[in-house]
């Protein structure tokens, strides 16, 4: 596919490649012994354990830095494609740690999680298209691993986590480890060649959005038993939850639509035909319930099932897939008013969100659009801004790291 041009104006995605610019250059100081450390407002690692997550999500920030053609960000990747073969990797039974002590000396959480692990799958896929030393090895590894623990053929999703030595399995089944499983395996097919992976995402997003979104409403239940009954009661007493909050949260739809998209697209066929509508009507919705319902601009975090505000903090993270959300429909309408949501969204980043002075995007801002910390603490790492600054000048697909490589 080619640049979808008519996004944006020149203006804009001149100002959307500065921005990637200045995020790039906020990351290089995430590096530390042992991964990459969660940064603070100034840009300063703070101390506390490394975060799996984080380490694979800035290694990938750092591949498309470096397929970007930024200088010292090979460097990056082969540091985080180190410290996963190394620090982060369970000699002993397979698999990665959850956290590693700030020293990178010893893990501090041993659980293997599905939602961290497929961030390992990420940062393996696109350190794989910079050819950093190791890269295959891990790539390999950590589909094996998925494929052996994680994945349920007969469901066609994924388990959500288990104890250090694979024994015991929490008994909980999760929307958000899928999603970032979908984008996983979208990576490892455009990489690999594999389409069994590209496949599994399919499976996932049609069950997912086909079957749960539509059946709720588009309000996309997150929560499960084993058996994949919906719990839309769960965390109620605690509805701020950084992952696992109560209620329908309003950037996952924005997410869920972008891989749908992507997904359709990727595999192609008439049996895809409902993908589309669907992305369109999981955005709508997201919009109707989330955007300005408070009377100020912003998206609200999380909403009941009636679509009343539950959480009206602003995340970040929540506009930059907003952004995603306008860029993918965009691809596959070719409608103006996506185009509009896009710029619309982008002026309200630039009002309220991007730090000219700490650097990088404010993590949260309270419900009058001022920095908070009650969910987020700090910028802790890049990764969805990075990708949201990268929109104007890619195709739908491939994805993100795979589309910079063919462009080289």
């Amino acid at each position: 596919m080619t640049e979808n041009t008519a996004l944006c104006s020149p203006a804009t995605a001149e100002e959307f490649a500065a921005e990637a610019d200045r995020l790039l250059e906020f990351t290089r100081a995430a590096a530390v012994r042992g991964g990459f450390g969660w940064l603070g407002d100034d840009g300063q690692v703070v101390e506390r354990d490394l975060q799996l997550w984080i380490t694979c999500r800035m290694t990938h920030v750092c591949a498309l830095g470096h397929l970007l053609g930024h200088p010292g960000f090979l460097e990056l990747v082969e540091h985080g494609v180190d410290a996963l073969g190394k620090t982060f990797h369970d000699s002993t039974n397979d698999g990665w740690y959850a956290a590693i002590s700030p020293d990178g000396r010893h893990p501090t959480a041993r659980d293997k999680e599905a939602y961290a692990h497929s961030f390992v799958i990420l940062a393996g896929s696109s350190a794989q298209l910079c050819e950093a030393p190791g890269s295959d090895d891990l790539l390999a590894s950590a589909l094996a691993v998925h494929d052996r623990y994680f994945w349920d053929d007969e469901v066609g999703m994924s388990r959500e986590s288990f104890t250090a030595d694979w024994r015991r399995e929490e008994t909980y089944r999760g929307m958000n480890a899928n999603m970032h499983t979908v984008e996983a395996f979208l990576a490892a097919g455009d990489v690999t060649g594999d389409e069994r992976w590209h496949e599994r995402a399919g499976r996932i997003v049609t069950r997912a959005i086909d079957g749960f979104a539509r059946d709720n409403g588009w309000r996309i239940p997150e929560h499960f038993t084993p058996d994949w009954e919906p719990l839309l009661e769960h965390n109620r007493d605690e509805p701020a939850h950084p992952f696992r909050p109560y209620g329908a949260t309003i950037g996952h739809a924005l997410e869920w639509s972008r891989l749908t998209l992507a997904t359709a697209t990727t595999l192609g066929g008439p049996e895809w035909d409902w993908a589309t509508p669907a992305a369109v009507a999981l955005t709508e919705r997201a919009i109707a319930d989330g955007w300005a319902v408070d009377g100020t601009d912003g998206f609200v975090y999380t909403t009941d099932w009636s679509g009343a505000p539950v959480v009206p903090a602003r995340m970040h993270w929540v506009l930059t897939e907003a952004l995603g959300a306008a860029w993918a429909l965009q691809h596959a309408t070719g409608e103006a008013r996506w185009s509009a949501e896009f710029e619309r969204w982008w002026a309200y980043a630039k009002a309220h969100l991007l730090d000219r002075v700490g650097g990088s995007w404010y993590a949260e801002l309270a419900p009058d659009n001022t920095p908070a910390a009650g969910t987020w603490s700090g910028k802790p790492d890049t990764y969805h801004a990075v990708q949201a600054m990268l929109l104007p000048r890619l195709p739908l697909t491939p994805s993100f790291a795979s589309a910079l490589a063919a462009r080289a």
